[in-house]
């Protein structure tokens, strides 16, 4: 499926469910799952691959580093826990509650920030927005944690305050988020309407680095909201432009030049060259509710326009990201291959942006 000229094995079947993501002005998580089965005939690998591997070697970061990572080895959805999968396995179906992360262990933070998550794996998190403090109510920091008992810290974000557009620092450290400091990790970068966003790594600005640009900064994803011209309430709608996968299941680096040459530019003039479009999944209206719903697994709990779910269009049951409310300042994050958490983190970050085009 991110694979360009692969092989397409087909995939196991995945349910789809309701949880109210947002009619009107919200969301709500529905529990029932919808009782129509779609088969999957698309491979992860071949879905994210577009052959590019010329500038592989220039790319130091995104190299795979052994990150002995357990977790649900699935191609179905994220975190389904139903009673048809339970069953024959030996293991009581638990009540739908939010479930943990399974085991994710790194010896490197930095590394495991930035490469794809391994195939296979959910990576479950959730993410805290601390609005405590003089001018939290107005930049807030948020916090990643991997959604297990240990409750590993993986990231935090918060938004720079002199800056015309939207600009959001991540960081490795909790206690440090300063442009200039070590544990700076990457950035996302808004328009001035706030409708597009870009993701970068901590690497040099194309002006400082060298001329074959082999330490300059990735453009590691940009998300688009689509404008609602007549104002219009409904469902928002969201495009992700994220770098394609090498055969080897690498990230393909992307590092412009210049604002001409970046994913944003690239996107408007079609020109998708080892670059992957996924789209937020469409919610089913629901005629008792009457309301606009998706299945989120029990991942979610509360309703709210910001809550999503990320697909590819030739898997529409292959669930890349999730993100939904569980708590008034509590939400959860599940990642899948190709994402990096950086990617996914900041993907989130732009969803609490204020939006005046979008709502």
């Amino acid at each position: 499926m991110f694979q360009i000229n692969g092989d397409k094995p087909e995939t196991k079947s995945k349910k789809k469910a309701a949880a109210k993501s947002e009619s009107e002005e919200e969301s709500e998580p529905e529990t029932k799952t919808s009782k129509t089965k779609k088969k999957s005939s698309s491979n992860p690998v071949c879905m994210f691959q577009t052959g590019g591997d010329k500038d592989k070697d220039k790319d130091k970061k995104t190299k795979k580093t052994k990150t002995p990572a357990k977790a649900e080895e699935t191609e179905d959805s994220d975190s389904e826990v139903t009673k048809k999968k339970k069953k024959g396995k030996g293991k009581k179906g638990k009540k739908e509650e939010r479930a943990p992360s399974p085991p994710i262990e790194f010896d490197n933070l930095e590394e495991f920030v930035l490469q794809p998550v391994q195939q296979g794996v959910t990576v479950k998190c959730k993410v805290t927005r601390d609005k405590r403090g003089m001018d939290r109510g107005l930049y807030p920091t948020y916090y990643l944690h991997l959604d297990d008992e240990k409750k590993v810290f993986l990231l935090a974000g918060r938004k720079r305050k002199k800056s015309t557009t939207s600009n959001y620092l991540i960081s490795i450290d909790p206690t440090d988020l300063s442009r200039g400091g070590e544990n700076f990790i990457g950035k996302l970068r808004s328009n001035l309407m706030g409708t597009k966003f870009t993701v970068f790594d901590n690497a040099l600005h194309p002006d400082r680095a060298l001329p074959d640009m082999s330490n300059a900064r990735q453009e590691l994803a940009a998300i688009i909201y689509e404008t609602n011209v007549l104002g219009m309430k409904g469902p928002r709608r969201m495009i992700v432009i994220i770098p394609g996968m090498n055969k080897d299941g690498e990230r393909v680096p992307m590092r412009p030049r210049s604002e001409n040459d970046g994913l944003l530019i690239r996107h408007q003039n079609r020109n998708m060259e080892n670059l992957i479009e996924l789209r937020n999944k469409t919610p089913v209206w629901n005629e008792e509710t009457a309301s606009h719903v998706l299945n989120f697994n029990g991942r979610v709990t509360q309703a709210s326009i910001k809550n999503f779910q990320i697909v590819h269009n030739k898997d529409q049951d292959y669930i890349v990201m999730q993100f939904g409310r569980v708590a008034d300042d509590a939400f959860t994050l599940d990642y899948r291959y190709p994402l990096c958490a950086v990617q996914a983190f900041a993907i989130a970050l732009s969803s609490f942006d204020g939006k005046m085009a979008c709502e």
